[in-house]
């Protein structure tokens, strides 16, 4: 008999979703300029879906202007339209192969649709780190079937990963409301 499924793997991979998790809000902008605001940007190049910064240069000029230095010329328009229909509420002047983003004043319109988008990224952490959860507890499920866990191993084990589960969704729910209080303050 062994000890179960590795619990540490399921933590390690919980602890990842909620990295992403971090790391997709940061690029919501509050106020300032920010070179993270274009993080989430997918750009149709050379036949695949890459990210803004493997293609251009990103930086800021001023508080509410950022600028994106494209690297190959051919690239400009694949790079603005990216940017477009990334869903941020952006729109880029074309300048050569630069291409500036006046950032809009945040409005109460406009930050309420950056909590929606939170909230999405919320949802999204929340249906990662469950799959997680799925995969444990099938490991489970297998173990105890095949015979290299016993019935109370196994029980103790799903109410272990289903503690991390809630856990790690609390905090997910802790990080969305601190990042919805930091979008709704004028």
């Amino acid at each position: 008999m062994s000890e179960g499924i590795d619990l540490k793997e399921l933590k390690r991979r919980m602890d990842g979703a909620i990295n992403a998790f971090k790391n997709d809000i940061a690029s919501l902008r509050t106020g300032r300029a920010s070179a993270n605001v274009l993080d989430p940007v997918q750009v149709e190049a050379y036949g695949s879906r890459v990210p803004l910064n493997q293609v251009a240069n990103i930086s800021v000029p001023e508080p509410r202007m950022l600028s994106v230095s494209v690297w190959d010329k051919g690239m400009v328009g694949a790079v603005e339209r990216g940017i477009r229909e990334s869903n941020l509420g952006l729109n880029p002047i074309i300048d050569g192969q630069n291409l500036r983003i006046p950032l809009p004043e945040l409005n109460e319109e406009r930050r309420k649709s950056l909590v929606k988008v939170a909230h999405d990224y919320a949802e999204k952490a929340k249906v990662a780190i469950r799959h997680v959860r799925r995969d444990g507890m099938d490991d489970l499920k297998k173990a105890e079937k095949d015979g290299d866990i016993g019935q109370d191993l196994s029980r103790s084990q799903s109410e272990k990963v289903q503690k991390m589960t809630d856990d790690v969704i609390l905090d997910v729910d802790r990080l969305l409301a601190e990042k919805e209080k930091e979008i709704m303050q004028v």
